[in-house]
């Protein structure tokens, strides 16, 4: 068979250019396919952010224990029923051991707004997790009071010694803050979250924090004294724990 022979053969042969083109259009394939599938993942993280936060929030504005003196009494079992449940609903997001869920009691007592008391979950911790809208302190304005809002005497009742935080233009966003009604209150939840890229960090998108808050108001006649304790006691999820 001569060269030219061999030539024309070659030049007619047909039989690899379906590999040839899939070949071709793989990496195309690949990349498109592998950013949608990012895409979608972030989508639905924010999404499933979104409504844990919401959830939270209107479960926390209906529970309590109803007292036959028209009042309800919220309890620190109540609160923690709720965060559980909110643990629950993150679980395929591993929400608790990537993040941190703060919910806030912003209460207006006669015209004056106040973070009467807080309760946190989850392992995550510092300024880019740790509640961004306030936090309740003790008199000096710094330090950190896990006891604001609960009676921690031996005897009596000193909840008053711990107020809270005055919170005059309430809790969010500059511009967007949401305020309680007068003499009522809203339960404020704060969700930050280190979001990791499903594909692999660099590739369409990196590592970065998602937050997420929302807000109800107090659906019941809630006693806003304290938060109660009651026998059996529940342990109390105050923002100075860090835990999954």
């Amino acid at each position: 068979m001569t060269a030219s022979t061999m030539f024309h053969r070659l030049t007619a042969d047909r039989s690899g250019a379906a590999l040839l083109e899939f070949a071709l259009g793989l990496p195309i394939v690949l990349t498109t396919g592998l950013w949608a599938a990012e895409l979608t993942n972030y989508a639905m993280t924010n999404q499933r952010l979104s409504q844990i936060a919401l959830a939270l929030a209107d479960n926390a504005s209906r529970v309590g224990e109803f007292k036959g003196t028209g009042f309800t009494m919220l309890r620190e079992v109540d609160i923690n029923d709720v965060l559980l449940a909110a643990k629950q609903q993150g679980t395929p997001l591993n929400l608790t051991g990537n993040g941190r869920i703060t919910l806030s009691s912003l209460e207006n007592s006669g015209g004056t707004q106040r973070i009467h008391w807080q309760r946190c979950i989850g392992a995550k911790g510092g300024t880019a997790y740790d509640s961004h809208y306030g936090k309740t302190v003790k008199a000096d304005g710094v330090t950190y009071d896990p006891d604001a809002g609960v009676n921690n005497a031996a005897t009596g009742d000193n909840s008053s010694e711990h107020p809270g935080t005055l919170a005059p233009n309430g809790m969010g966003e500059n511009g967007a803050q949401v305020n309680a009604p007068t003499d009522s209150g809203v339960m404020f939840v704060e969700i930050n979250y280190l979001y990791t890229p499903l594909v692999g960090k660099g590739w369409f998108t990196n590592t970065r924090t998602i937050r997420y808050v929302a807000s109800f108001v107090v659906r019941d006649n809630r006693d806003y004294g304290q938060v109660y304790n009651p026998a059996p006691t529940s342990n109390r999820s105050t923002c100075d724990q860090y835990g999954a």
